[in-house]
């Protein structure tokens, strides 16, 4: 398959990174197919996209003719065998591994062989992912951050079983969107959360032993070491759910008891203080 040869994109997930990826392909001019097993998500993720697009109409960065073009090439289903039309499908479900294997599993089915299958997951293993489709060397992952529309990096994970013709489509796609796509080879976190997710945990470890407040830890590192956001701001942003989930999935992958989540971010989980989504992490919102 040639990079001309794409034509239609099924991202599978309308949460907030599924919208986001769905965003700025049909911005690209890409036909794509929105689905979610929930109908509320499929709405919420289409009024998000307008909100996004008509920000970006009062920025002047498209006109009102873009944004109704590109919410025109974007069709809501519920349905897995309208995947069927897809040249790739983008999975963006939670950061679950059984919940991710077994989605990958549907939307393998009702792919066409030779369509490209990609997990925009942060953390887990793409070569495991992989080997659990019936086309492996042409699984491969993505990862977009969060907003996407804003963000300009992509990870393009190959695994194992990766072709290089589907690692060179994929890399070319992703300039062609206008983002930036950083290769990196498969391992726990790959290298964006491997990083970054040690340091927003001992983060939340100065909070825990009463170093520092949360707006202390994220004054000395946006002030100090000129970061754009304090990492416990970054992490309400992220989800502290989601933080815990990909911690597991580094301490499960590497064996290093670095990785092991704070147990003020496992506190908060439970309380339901995921951040940003639920209105209260380690700032009320």
């Amino acid at each position: 398959m040639t990079l001309d040869a794409i034509k239609t994109v099924a991202v599978v997930g309308a949460g907030t990174m599924g919208n986001g990826i769905a965003h700025v392909f049909a911005k690209a001019g890409y036909s794509v197919i929105l689905r979610d097993v929930d109908q509320k998500s499929l709405d919420r993720a289409l009024d998000t996209i307008g909100k996004n697009l008509d920000r970006e109409v009062k920025k002047a960065k498209i006109t009102e003719a873009d944004k109704s073009a590109t919410l025109a090439r974007i069709k809501m289903t519920a349905d897995a065998k309208a995947l069927a039309a897809a040249d790739i499908a983008i999975e963006a479900v939670p950061e679950q591994r059984e919940l991710k294997e077994r989605v990958l599993q549907e939307v393998d089915a009702a792919l066409r062989p030779g369509a490209i299958l990609a997990s925009n997951t942060s953390s887990i293993s793409i070569t495991a992912l992989a080997a659990k489709t019936s086309r492996p060397e042409n699984f491969i992952g993505m990862h977009f951050m969060n907003p996407v529309p804003v963000m300009t990096l992509v990870e393009v994970i190959r695994g194992l079983q990766t072709s290089d013709e589907t690692f060179a489509l994929t890399m070319a796609l992703c300039e062609k969107l206008g983002k930036k796509p950083v290769a990196v080879n498969d391992s726990p976190g790959f290298v964006s959360n491997r990083v970054l997710m040690p340091m927003i945990n001992e983060a939340a470890y100065t909070v825990m032993e009463g170093v520092a407040t949360p707006e202390s830890v994220d004054a000395v590192m946006k002030l100090g070491m000129n970061h754009p956001m304090g990492p416990l701001e970054l992490a309400d942003f992220i989800g502290l759910d989601v933080c815990v989930d990909i911690l597991e999935v580094l301490h499960e992958g590497l064996g290093d008891p670095k990785y092991c989540a704070c147990p003020l971010l496992k506190k908060y989980v439970a309380a339901g203080w995921l951040g940003r989504k639920s209105a209260r992490g380690f700032y009320k919102y």
